[in-house]
């Protein structure tokens, strides 16, 4: 069974996978603090819930975008499995697609992985639209290159920043909006509920059109990302919502580099 993690600066994903199926997945916030130990103890615990033995994992593939934590992560893997893990970005790890951009290296994992998912699952060329700790637009042209991306602040940052910057206003929660609930705000907080909610569908579309304007007007939309469900039914210019867009990724880069993992593990032993 493989083990996939998804670290993102906020939340990280542990999923199991049976070949392209999910047998379950857990999520627990991003800590650099957090020793391998605790991660072992949380995570072997949930699969003993779920009836799901440790020693039934034998592969584990990794994209990390926060690097305090790959230490953690490595000792993890190869204390509590006894495998050496994949980490995307690594030298070893063949993604199977072209990165054209300036700096290559500086493409987050996560949106790499993002892009291979959508080469193998979506028609292309496509724009992905994950809603995470920021809120990212990345193109994947037709023959399944990313092409580079936008990059702004995620809703949840937002919020904070509000609330830190402002000394009487609230800290708010993102909540889905209400069909019959006006647009102008009457006080405070439906002020700022409106403004956040509204603001970030508005931004979307404005950047999806200005990409199609540039790049192609048949583009589609793939949103990810924990938010993508809740601004879906309201920004126009989204085609498909994939929550499970990265990890669906982390698989098909696993497949693809399937042997190579195997005759590393097999070395450890």
């Amino acid at each position: 069974m493989l083990l996939a993690v998804d670290c993102g600066n906020t939340n990280m994903v542990f999923a199991l996978y049976d070949d392209d199926i999910q047998q379950a997945n857990w999520r627990i916030s991003t800590d650099p603090k957090r020793s391998a130990d605790e991660y072992l103890v949380w995570l072997s615990q949930l699969m003993a819930l779920n009836s799901i033995a440790v020693e039934e994992i034998s592969e584990i593939i990794i994209a990390n975008v926060v690097p305090e934590v790959q230490p953690n992560l490595m000792c993890l893997a190869k204390r509590g499995f006894g495998l050496v893990p994949q980490f995307i970005g690594d030298d070893n790890v063949d993604l199977g697609i072209k990165v054209n951009i300036d700096a290559p290296d500086q493409a987050g994992a996560d949106r790499l992985v993002n892009a291979v998912a959508a080469r193998e699952l979506y028609a292309l060329p496509t724009i992905i639209l994950d809603f995470g700790t920021a809120t990212t637009f990345d193109l994947v042209s037709k023959d399944g290159s990313y092409e580079g991306g936008i990059i702004a602040p995620g809703v949840n940052l937002s919020v904070e920043a509000l609330y830190l910057a402002a000394a009487r206003l609230p800290r708010l929660t993102v909540e889905p909006w209400q069909a019959d609930m006006p647009v102008l705000g009457k006080d405070t907080v439906s002020a700022m509920h409106s403004g956040i909610f509204w603001g970030y569908v508005s931004m979307v579309d404005g950047l999806i059109e200005r990409l199609r304007r540039d790049h192609g007007a048949g583009l589609s939309a793939i949103a990810t990302g924990g938010l993508a469900p809740l601004f879906a039914e309201h920004v126009k210019s989204i085609s498909v919502v994939d929550t499970d867009l990265t990890l669906k990724g982390l698989v098909r880069i696993h497949a693809q580099n399937k042997s190579q993992m195997r005759r590393k593990n097999n070395e450890e032993h």
